[in-house]
């Protein structure tokens, strides 16, 4: 179980019930928002003693029938349910397996997307192979002062990206809760353990949404980008995760009619996709390769 990762995750949960929305009396003035411990242990038909415990992390194997009931009190979703489910069943092994390199079968399933934009990342936010309109579509993203083509570093760390994500506060707290679930998945991955930390040290946004607990898995929305020389373009993006390779994901990137043009004028702009190491990318160039 790991601890801290529960205790934090019910208290941030139980924070944002109401007791009229669980059906209690208001009662008098609350010092903090949301339920009692108490009324959160009533609710699921536990000690308060034992709840209380199982928030400071000194009940460490709590049954899954247990935490059911709680995850009903609290009204979690399913993408929150299953969060806690990884919480209870970490693995006891002393550390996670890095994510790794994708697999043979998802590049080429890029190689045959050269219509619309598309690129590989794992679940620390990198950047692992595009296609050449991606590469231009991500240009500001590509070119980052860090160099390290990550994701979640451009969003947090780079003054750019409010400009760049033009709704910047949703996309930075999907990005979050999408960490926070990966982390509950892999919560002794050092490499994981590094980028969060480096994200709570540098970034007061990135601080207070992490703070907050939330978890979040999307597999498809609409972004803005504003682009520096197309400006803004609105996107639909989907992304396709393989059943045996749950730590990459496939994303695409398909324009809506108003920016069809656009993206029409960056295939004609791109290069060719090619293949194999870069010292890094040219902002003047046509694109970087498709090994980021």
């Amino acid at each position: 179980m790991h601890r801290g990762e529960l205790g934090v995750f019910l208290r941030t949960r139980r924070a944002r019930v109401t007791p009229q929305s669980a059906g209690l009396p208001g009662g008098s003035r609350r010092r903090v928002p949301g339920l009692r411990r108490e009324e959160l242990a009533q609710l699921a038909g536990i000690s308060v003693e034992y709840y209380q415990r199982l928030e400071q992390g000194r009940a460490t194997r709590p049954s899954r029938e247990v935490l059911d009931a709680i995850a009903c009190a609290l009204g979690l979703s399913e993408v929150e349910r299953a969060h806690l489910d990884s919480l209870r069943r970490v693995a006891a092994h002393s550390a996670d397996q890095a994510a790794g390199a994708p697999r043979p079968q998802l590049r080429r399933m890029l190689s045959l997307m050269d219509g619309i934009p598309a690129l590989i990342i794992n679940d620390y936010f990198e950047v692992l192979a595009a296609n050449s309109l991606a590469t231009r579509l991500l240009i500001d993203v590509t070119t980052a002062k860090s160099g390290t083509h990550n994701l979640a570093r451009y969003l947090f760390l780079d003054p750019g990206a409010r400009d760049f994500y033009v709704e910047w506060d949703e996309v930075a707290a999907a990005t979050a809760g999408q960490m926070r679930l990966s982390a509950g998945q892999y919560p002794r991955d050092p490499q994981l353990a590094a980028l969060i930390a480096e994200l709570t040290t540098y970034s007061e946004d990135f601080r207070a949404l992490w703070n907050a607990g939330n978890v979040e898995q999307r597999s498809s929305g609409v972004k803005s980008l504003r682009h520096p020389a197309l400006g803004v373009l609105r996107l639909r993006y989907q992304n396709f995760v393989p059943v045996d390779e749950t730590r990459h994901r496939l994303v695409t990137l398909i324009p809506d009619e108003k920016s069809a043009t656009e993206v029409r004028l960056l295939r004609a702009w791109a290069a060719p996709v090619t293949t194999g190491p870069t010292q890094g990318p040219d902002r003047a160039a046509v694109g970087p390769p498709a090994d980021l």
